[in-house]
């Protein structure tokens, strides 16, 4: 699970939407919260500056006859005027002699002048604070085991010889206030859920727009490995540009320079061949003379053999397997038509070779030549592929191979067969070859055929 982890976090695809989904879950709650805070906020100013003009009104229809207090029995706002309404408006008397130091706290006995029609249950004076004379507070409380919004504000009437001072406290429940801010929530909450999951299809969206030519540089990478393509043809972004001018520079180099190696090898043969055929027509030639003549064009062929292979090279390009086994199957048919052998080819579909098709060939044919010698009847083929290798098994149902000479016979010069043709370095081709590939050669027995299997092994 960790390792599946550590593999997914290495994709910058996925860095792209963990860093989206990081900012979308981080930062919207954070612009949520504000959005909240705000509003709760203004709601509360509104509902001060609505508090306090209740309690201007209020204070214009306010009238003092011979230090006492006349309110009419209706007020304009009818709220005021009907029963539990959840809107109240309490006068109580207030002591114009408290110190500087006392604002907010209760007077030593503040008594309750008036009260609006809609508060019917007497509230206790105690539970309002006192503001200094002129100055006014807002604030909540606990009012008959309700939370209320409160506005105080302090005023003084009469005359200076008898002043009449009073707090006029506007009342007003929080449930609507509460069911407001709830509704508000819920709201936002559905808002930024709605806005996150547009923002994360567009953040997919983009990031698979964004991604794309990564995408298509795997393709074409993949293309080029399996032989299908020899450059990338795509158009790139500016940051992608140079690297695939600097790939296809090297593919054309790598190209170029194979192509040079094989013209340059390709002369050498020919130079080399010419003088030995020459010697080899001379009528004078002892029997060891020629038979050494034969063993040096043996080993050229061997030497350029090898030189040609692309094992080494930085670049492979993909070999199909099936047509290159098909078709050597074919000409081993007809060269071996008297003994009517029985081929059994099994070849996973779209298996690849990662190397040079001269390579396989080299290999497939110097194995199936020798099955084909020293099959009786039936030889099997089978290559198969996976994610990390590509095994090639060739069995047949000939006399097998002799524990003690498996390595012995894949060193260069020797001979395990008794066959007339061939200078024994077949099968040193064949492993210097798959050396060449890091791969390996397994020589055993065949448990279906009871001849020789050869397991060769390509790490992909």
């Amino acid at each position: 699970m960790l390792n599946s982890l550590k593999k997914s976090l290495k994709s910058l695809k996925t860095r792209v939407l963990l860093s989206a989904l990081l900012m979308i879950f981080i930062l919207l709650p954070i612009v949520g919260l504000i959005i909240s805070n705000a509003y709760e906020k203004h709601m509360l100013a509104s509902l001060k500056n609505e508090l306090s003009a209740y309690s201007y009104s209020i204070l214009a229809i306010i009238e003092v006859e011979n230090n006492s207090l006349l309110m009419p029995e209706q007020l304009l706002e009818t709220q005021f005027n009907v029963s539990q309404s959840g809107l109240y408006a309490v006068l109580t008397s207030s002591s114009a002699t408290m110190q500087e130091n006392t604002a907010h706290q209760l007077p030593s006995s503040p008594e309750k002048l008036w009260s609006s029609q809609s508060l019917l249950s007497p509230w206790p004076a105690e539970n309002f604070q006192q503001p200094h004379l002129g100055e006014s507070a807002f604030y909540q409380a606990q009012i008959a085991a309700q939370p209320h919004f409160v506005y105080s504000l302090s005023v003084s009437y009469g005359s200076e010889q008898q002043p009449l001072p009073m707090t006029l406290h506007i009342i007003k429940q929080q449930n609507d206030l509460t069911q407001m801010m709830a509704e508000f929530h819920r709201q936002l909450m559905l808002g930024l859920a709605g806005l996150m999951l547009v923002l994360l299809l567009i953040q997919y969206l983009w990031s698979l727009w964004t991604l794309k030519p990564l995408k298509t540089l795997q393709t074409e990478l993949s293309d080029v490995e399996q032989g299908k393509s020899e450059r990338l043809i795509g158009t790139y972004p500016t940051e992608l540009h140079q690297v695939t001018e600097q790939l296809n520079l090297l593919l054309n180099a790598e190209q170029k320079q194979r192509q040079r190696y094989r013209n340059a090898l390709s002369d050498l043969a020919h130079s080399l061949k010419t003088p030995l055929a020459v010697m080899q027509t001379q009528a004078a030639l002892s029997p060891l003379t020629q038979e050494q003549l034969n063993i040096i064009n043996a080993i050229i062929e061997y030497q350029l053999r090898k030189a040609q292979s692309a094992g080494q090279s930085s670049w492979y390009l993909g070999t199909a397997v099936a047509p290159i086994a098909n078709k050597l199957i074919k000409s081993l048919e007809k060269i071996y038509r008297d003994k009517s052998l029985l081929f059994v080819v099994n070849i996973t579909d779209e298996c690849n070779f990662k190397g040079d098709e001269a390579d396989l060939l080299e290999i497939l044919g110097n194995l199936l030549d020798n099955a084909c010698k020293a099959a009786k009847q039936e030889i099997q083929l089978e290559i198969s592929h996976s994610s990390k290798n590509m095994m090639i098994i060739i069995e047949d149902d000939g006399a097998g191979i002799a524990p003690d000479l498996r390595e012995e016979i894949l060193q260069r010069g020797t001979r395990a067969d008794t066959y007339q043709h061939g200078h024994g370095i077949g099968l040193a081709i064949v492993r210097d070859l798959v050396n060449s590939y890091q791969g390996s050669i397994c020589i055993e027995s065949s448990a279906r055929l009871k001849g020789a299997k050869f397991t060769l092994n390509f790490p992909l």
